[in-house]
């Protein structure tokens, strides 16, 4: 082995520094628990991340690209490659378990997989109250504070809420 190779940090370390970058919309939860860090990988001595963006539009993703070189730098890497790939397109299912109980942790009721397509638009959405978990829910409006999130309320406890929509 050379000496590039011995000094490079292993790709679960690199993995575990990634899920310390927060989603700069929703920070708090990770890029990891998000779903958009698709793999990391080492080439020689060049490191290179694939990011799927939530959408193709992502204002954040700029900004998301940032933080990633930003964290990877101050660990060392020197030699790195953002990769974005498109294909397939990233969706709600990639949400890790622990990110879906940091939204709903956060106030933000995670995604009811499974209502993205067109029929699943047509018929009401069981969403979880994040406050007080009643299922009596209704939607206020399809746009929340983030083009990924809806608003709803809670008809029990009267609090209203971020949904973070199916993709």
């Amino acid at each position: 082995m050379d000496a590039a190779t011995i000094s490079r940090p292993a790709v679960a370390e690199i993995w575990s520094w990634l899920g310390e970058i927060p989603d700069p919309e929703i920070p708090v939860i990770s890029l990891v628990d998000l779903g958009i860090i698709r793999d990391v990988t080492w080439a020689d001595d060049l490191l290179e991340v694939t990011v799927t963006p939530t959408y193709s539009g992502c204002p954040a993703t700029g900004v998301i690209n940032f933080e990633i070189e930003r964290s990877l730098r101050e660990h060392g890497i020197e030699k790195l490659v953002l990769k974005r790939q498109l294909s397939p397109a990233w969706t709600t299912a990639w949400i890790s378990a622990e990110g879906r109980a940091k939204l709903r942790d956060y106030g933000i009721a995670p995604p009811v997989e499974g209502t993205a397509a067109c029929a699943g638009a047509l018929r009401p959405l069981e969403v979880s109250c994040p406050r007080c978990g009643s299922l009596r829910t209704e939607r206020i409006s399809q746009f929340g504070s983030t083009p990924c999130k809806a608003h709803f309320r809670c008809t029990d406890c009267l609090e209203p809420f971020d949904y973070f929509k199916s993709i």
